[in-house]
């Protein structure tokens, strides 16, 4: 009965285990529907979606929008540890100034980096006059202020909350992942891939969670059943001390005085 215990708590605690995964499941299943919505949307005006004052709404995340300005090149930083395929790289952040007056940044993309990642570097140049873009809405990072608070030309983590105070305009609150330009800067760097649609493994782990608790439940049984056959047959007879087979040492002749002696000469011929 204490091993029924300790297996019911092992068990209720997989099965709980195993419903906290199958709801990470659904939560990435339906992020993934708002995600491949907002892909399939057409452009909209930035103005439309993205405001100064609040961040946009989580499920506006990815979808593209149209603005046109002049970058402000003077005020770019470089994103830092940012790796693509197993190599270190920036990523170019640039303020696209409109001509309502707010600028949008614009991650313009990835370039390998020099060192590993931590260090910034000439930046390239991005178009010059007017532009037109096109780019998929993010949100801004939820770093620490060390890592969204610009540093000699580089962060760790895009906000543009916190680099609202270091630029002489009014900004939009999240940021774009560039998709398009016109026209085309002169050396752009690598655009972001498309997002992952990846539900991840939560729903297999769920099913693993449960087989856990079937298996702690399983051994249980078996072992009950063990120990009920073992005393059914013992209350029959089947069982007994002198059937099983004996386990004792052979006794020792008990050692006297002599007694080697007397070997000795029933020994010898």
């Amino acid at each position: 009965m204490g091993l029924l215990v300790v297996v019911v708590v092992l068990g209720y605690t997989c099965v709980r285990l195993s419903e906290w995964q199958f709801h990470r499941y659904q939560e990435r299943k339906d992020s993934n529907t708002v995600v491949r919505t907002n892909l399939a949307a057409r452009p909209a005006p930035v103005a439309s979606l993205l405001s100064t004052t609040a961040e946009p709404a989580s499920n506006r995340e990815w979808r593209t929008v149209t603005a046109t300005g002049h970058y402000d090149a003077a005020h770019q930083l470089a994103v830092l540890y940012q790796t693509r395929g197993g190599r270190p790289g920036i990523d170019v952040v640039t303020p696209l100034v409109t001509a309502a007056g707010p600028a949008v940044l614009v991650d313009r993309g990835w370039m390998p980096a020099d060192s590993n990642g931590n260090e910034t570097q000439h930046l390239p140049a991005p178009a010059a006059g007017t532009v037109t873009v096109s780019g998929r809405v993010r949100l801004d990072s939820g770093g620490g202020s060390s890592q969204v608070t610009p540093s000699q030309g580089s962060v760790r983590a895009i906000s543009a909350e916190a680099l609202r105070p270091s630029l002489p305009y009014p900004v939009y609150d999240g940021f774009l992942d560039l998709t398009n330009e016109t026209p085309t800067s002169p050396r752009p760097p690598a655009k972001a891939g498309e997002p992952s649609l990846w539900s991840g493994p939560s729903f297999f782990y769920g099913f693993q969670w449960l087989f856990f608790a079937l298996l702690f439940f399983g051994f249980w049984g078996y072992f009950a059943w063990t120990e009920y056959g073992l005393a059914r047959r013992s209350a029959s007879g089947e069982v007994t001390d002198d059937s099983a087979p004996s386990r004792r040492k052979p006794a020792r002749t008990p050692w006297r005085p002599g007694a080697q002696k007397e070997d000795e000469v029933a020994a010898d011929p």
